[in-house]
């Protein structure tokens, strides 16, 4: 497959998949543009997601035991019960100290249904669904039925959600598109680490938040205040990170390449699910198992520099 080469708002041709592409340059992406009424057998086109680029260097990971106990308070206000304390949710992170990354770039939002189709059209991979029996056997609190709100119908997204992110992607789901995006631009793109994620939603400072160490609900996407649902990418930009990061706290926990035991993954960010937000911070430490397919779990992707 030949690949597209770099340059100030570059574009190329796909053979084979009849797909337009402009090329990631000087660290940014336009924002995706690509017309759903044309499919395979037709140009389709699709301008990649917006990178960010993150700097070398230390920052704060972790948290110490005053913003674990924040957590709990937010959790206990929001649900009107303290089952996330009795459980020891956040014991598990690391205590706050510094962490050192290299430079790295990461999309700035979350992979959306609209630049994961192009994916889907191009590879032939299953689009983005999951089976009842399936659902079931994870045991999970969310009704099979509220599933089909974000599950593909003939391989295209939900209509209306094409700039929402992609959800029911498992981590292998996730490994692929990054392979995909690397072939084809020729640069190699990977799943953060769980530090690299850190770092980049809540910059250099130890922040609780990615906006700074106070709560606000009507800065992120979560139960407490919005849908009970996904957005479109970007919809609080009052949300960002230091380093520009958008959707880093609610909308959808996201896919790490950090081990969290056996077959699972650490998953960051919590979700339009969650209230309070305990499990939003940056800090917080959550892992789920590698084949889970879950409508709050989508992912986002980084490149060394």
């Amino acid at each position: 497959m030949p690949r597209p080469q770099p340059g100030r708002g570059g574009r190329a041709r796909l053979a084979g998949a009849a797909l337009l592409v402009a090329v990631w340059t000087l660290g940014l992406w336009p924002l995706a543009v690509w017309p759903f009424d044309a499919w395979a057998g037709s140009d389709t086109e699709l301008v990649l997601p917006e990178v960010i680029e993150i700097p070398a260097g230390p920052f704060i990971m972790g948290s110490n035991a005053a913003e674990r106990e924040t957590g709990y308070q937010l959790d206990q206000v929001a649900y009107g019960h303290n089952r996330t304390r009795l459980r020891g949710w956040y014991e598990a992170e690391r205590p706050a100290g510094p962490m050192e990354t290299g430079s790295f770039l990461i999309t700035s939002t979350p992979i959306t249904n609209r630049q994961y189709a192009a994916f889907v059209v191009a590879t032939g991979r299953d689009a983005p669904d999951v089976g009842p029996d399936t659902w079931t056997a994870y045991g999970l609190n969310h009704p099979y039925e509220r599933t089909r709100r974000h599950a593909w119908l003939d391989g295209r997204p939900p209509a209306g959600r094409e700039d929402h992110p992609v959800v029911l992607v498992s981590y292998a789901d996730a490994l692929a598109y990054a392979a995909w995006l690397s072939e084809i631009t020729g640069q190699t793109w990977r799943l953060p680490t769980e530090a690299e994620w850190e770092k980049a939603a809540r910059g250099t400072d130890g922040r609780r938040f990615p906006w700074g160490n106070f709560w606000n609900p009507s800065v992120l996407n979560s139960h407490d205040a919005g849908p009970f649902d996904t957005l479109p990418v970007g919809s609080f930009p009052k949300g960002v990170s230091p380093f520009g990061l958008l959707d880093a706290a609610g909308q959808v926990f996201e896919w790490t390449s950090t081990s969290a035991g056996a077959g699972r993954k650490m998953v960051k960010g919590g979700s339009w699910d969650d209230k309070g937000c305990g499990v939003c911070r940056p800090a917080a430490h959550h892992g789920r198992p590698e084949g889970l397919k879950h409508i709050l779990i989508g992912f986002r992707v980084a490149s060394d520099l």
